[in-house]
């Protein structure tokens, strides 16, 4: 039986059925492979050192642009060369995060530590920007249609999946956050 996130004596810990953690595997899996660099990284020792990547443009697909934003608005100039000092290393940053979360999904139940959840945590917001771009969402009532689709016999076409698939990941990604916040002081 699937649960949620929920903080226990473990650290926090979730019950996924196999077709889940499958599902998540492939998801991690395919952002990742999203935001695989197309170029090399850069030859130069200190510009590679510091995830600079000269070749650095404007991604094309919405996703990727979801998930690699311009860091600078009003000017394109800036923007591009700000991506090119950045965008590298925010790549690597995310794809690690997507691994550690799927190398997570091997324990059963899962028990994930602070960092562990943190991983998990920036990988499902990740998926949830990829399918949210591939769905069009861009409104609340573009969130509302989404989340009226809650069973699968509602389904009638891709897009249909793919908002069960999202409305799936924003539940799981809800628990996860609300047991990280159980670990803050009471303060």
């Amino acid at each position: 039986m699937t649960t949620g996130f929920k903080l226990t004596r473990k650290g926090i810990t979730a019950a996924l059925e196999p077709g889940e953690r499958s599902l998540l595997r492939d998801l991690f899996s395919d952002v990742a492979s999203m935001l695989e660099p197309e170029t090399p990284a850069q030859e130069d020792p200190l510009a590679a050192m510091i995830g600079m990547d000269t070749s650095a443009e404007l991604p094309e697909d919405p996703a990727l642009l979801r998930l690699l934003p311009n860091g600078v608005h009003g000017n394109d100039d800036d923007a591009l060369e700000f991506r090119r000092l950045t965008e590298r290393s925010l790549r690597e940053g995310k794809i690690g995060a997507l691994r550690a979360a799927s190398m997570a999904l091997e324990a059963s139940p899962l028990h994930l530590d602070s960092e562990q959840a943190r991983h998990f945590a920036r990988a499902l917001n990740d998926v949830r920007l990829v399918l949210g771009s591939r769905l069009g969402l861009e409104t609340d009532e573009d969130a509302e249609a989404l989340h009226s689709i809650t069973e699968p016999d509602d389904a009638q076409d891709v897009d249909d999946y793919l908002a069960l698939v999202y409305n799936f990941v924003t539940w799981l990604q809800e628990t996860l956050m609300k047991a990280l916040l159980d670990t803050l002081p009471a303060d």
